[in-house]
């Protein structure tokens, strides 16, 4: 059972990511036709194809290989005023040959539509909104997944309803699972508390959620305390003394401490608890802000992840991963042993951080990303204000072929770093759940 919940776990991330890419290429796909660019594929996934169906002028289709997507435009880049004849080989070396390929492949986009229709002849505002449109997709895409997990489903949130009340204090350092005979009462034992109370003050104070009166009673060892329940409607007054014990406390910044504190020996009931629905946004954004750091850092990142994997060390689970290592942990959550609700909301989270990822790191400015046409864009347009404030003639279009070299290292980079993640998720994994 749990080797089939894994392989679900790993079918159903790679199903979502699939949909992420769909989508973001959906971004791009339809407000280029609607500013009349001639989009002659649109394509999930790279090499050899699958499955495909024309439907118009467009084809669609599945590729061997789901590692992204891409739609064919037209008119990608404008005709360089030198580009030799089709089939001629530049001189130069192996950049102007790629340059002169990518010119050529540039070229044939047109020949049945003409400039018309073509990308670059956009104004400059709707070639950013085409180039944008991706990314702003797998954004929206993680509001609306964050927003099922915490609107929809909601954050399991300990309640002041009482689930389970210790019968002694077993020290924290023990392992024992039952009393003995000379363990201690626990406090909240002594004082009746039952199963189901639910808690509504504590010394005078009102409580509204568990670490509220948790909170209360770390601060009051050795202090009785007045402690009213609600229990059958009607409620109860009981006097409870914290005892002074280990535990494990939670601090504001979320970090986990062993600490000598107030202890009663009482757990609360978890329930699901529906944040606004405003909450999903937030916390995309918020994640954005983590991701960008991670992205700013990649190179860094991606070589210490090398390190850890020839030294055998822990990897920093904050750190990035690949497709590989992602399906790995969405098998893994899958596969623990926890309510389905819980190991689905993990899932989706998954998915939701894998599309703020996606989101930023098609807007980084380098070609062939995302990011790198809409600087190419902007540099026409202020090219064209600057040229039209000194009443200048239009200057042409941006030769971006010329940066094919870059385009082609950027490649190469992506490669590289993709292989070590790749490497790293499968012989040295980030480790989770222990």
């Amino acid at each position: 059972m749990t080797v089939l919940a894994f392989v679900i776990g790993v079918v159903l991330l790679v199903i979502g990511l699939a949909v992420s890419i769909a989508l973001h290429e959906m971004g791009h796909l339809l407000p280029a036709k609607k500013f009349g660019v001639r989009v002659g594929q649109y394509m999930i996934g790279f090499g050899p194809t699958l499955w495909s169906r024309r439907f118009g002028e467009t084809e669609y289709g599945f590729k061997a290989i789901p590692l992204g997507g891409y739609i064919s435009m037209a008119g990608m880049y404008p005709p360089a005023p030198d580009a030799t004849s089709r089939g001629g080989r530049a001189a130069g070396g192996f950049f102007a040959t790629m340059v002169q390929d990518a010119r050529v492949a540039n070229a044939e986009t047109l020949e049945d539509v003409g400039t018309k229709r073509a990308f670059y002849e956009l104004p400059v505002w709707q070639r950013v909104i085409v180039m944008l449109g991706g990314p702003t997709m797998n954004l929206l895409l993680a509001f609306v997944l964050f927003g099922i997990v915490v609107s929809g489903i909601g954050v399991q949130t300990a309640t002041t309803t009482v689930a389970e009340v210790s019968v002694c204090a077993l020290p924290a350092s023990t392992t024992a699972t039952e009393c003995g005979p000379d363990d201690p009462a626990s406090p909240a034992a002594a004082s009746g508390l039952q199963p189901g109370d639910v808690l509504v003050s504590v010394d005078g104070t009102p409580v509204s959620t568990f670490p509220d009166a948790s909170a209360l009673i770390q601060d009051a060892p050795g202090q009785t305390l007045q402690v009213v329940v609600e229990r059958d409607g009607r409620q109860l007054t009981l006097q409870m003394t914290p005892m002074l014990a280990e535990r494990d406390v939670v601090g504001e910044d979320g970090e986990i401490t062993t600490a000598e504190v107030g202890f009663v020996g009482m757990t609360a009931a978890v329930e699901y608890v529906r944040e606004p629905i405003w909450e999903g946004p937030r916390i995309a954004l918020d994640r954005t802000g983590q991701v960008i750091g991670i992205i700013a850092q990649l190179p860094v990142k991606v070589y210490e992840t090398a390190v850890d994997l020839f030294t055998g060390q822990e990897r920093d689970p904050n750190g990035p991963l690949s497709v590989v290592g992602a399906g790995r942990i969405a098998g893994e959550v899958a596969a623990i042993d926890a309510p389905v609700l819980n190991r689905a909301a993990a899932i989706i989270e998954l998915l939701a951080a894998l599309n703020i990822a996606l989101f930023v790191f098609n807007l980084i400015p380098l070609l062939p990303l995302d990011g790198g046409h809409v600087i190419v864009a902007l540099w026409d347009g202020l090219k064209r204000a600057w040229a039209k404030l000194l009443r200048r003639p239009p200057p042409k279009p941006v030769d971006a072929t010329k940066l094919v070299p870059v385009t082609f290292a950027v490649v190469i980079a992506l490669v590289v770093m993709g292989g070590i993640l790749i490497l790293a998720d499968v012989f040295n994994p980030v480790v989770l759940f222990g």
